[in-house]
């Protein structure tokens, strides 16, 4: 069973992948919900919600053309706690194959090498937009908005993911 639903529906313009919830999200049932996660904040200073959403407010993210997704969706805490058996890489292709958005953005270098290795057999790995791409699916790594990862924190990837949204929702309005 999920420790938290996927927010995913037709249409979207970028999925969100983490890799499992952490112990504040797994406990409030809301996703990045830890004290010190600046997911919300990004967000918000990067343009993709016109406010501060709190985690509360994680489904208007579908109206934004953004969903949310895990590569462990049965295992919740910080990424060292996370066991290679909770990782489903299937179920992430199968929900990209359902859903078709046009940007799989990793939020944290964890879950992006884990997709990586498991889809395209590629191990080294860094933040930006990726080569590789499935059908007109882009893929962007960002660096991970857990409070526990502030020494790899760099905004600009973040800032460019924004960007790189904006322009996948402009074409797909033309």
């Amino acid at each position: 069973m999920a420790v938290l639903p996927d927010l995913l529906a037709p249409g979207l313009v970028t999925v969100f992948c983490g890799s499992a919830a952490g112990a504040a999200s797994a406990r409030r049932g809301l996703p990045y919900a830890g004290p010190g996660n600046k997911f919300w904040p990004m967000l918000h200073e990067t343009g993709l919600t016109p406010r501060l959403f709190a985690p509360e407010d994680y489904r208007f993210l579908l109206g934004l053309g953004i969903g949310l997704t895990d590569v462990n969706k049965t295992q919740s805490g910080a990424d060292t706690d996370l066991t290679p058996e909770g990782d489903d890489v299937g179920a992430v292709v199968a929900k990209i194959e359902k859903y078709q958005p046009k940007l799989l953005t990793f939020t944290a270098k964890r879950p992006a090498q884990v997709f990586m290795k498991a889809v395209f057999g590629r191990g080294k790995i860094d933040y930006g937009l990726q080569p590789e791409r499935i059908g007109a699916m882009s893929i962007m790594i960002l660096p991970s908005s857990s409070g526990l990862a502030i020494r790899w924190w760099e905004p600009k990837w973040w800032h460019d993911a924004a960007d790189l949204h904006r322009e996948l929702r402009r074409e797909l309005r033309r």
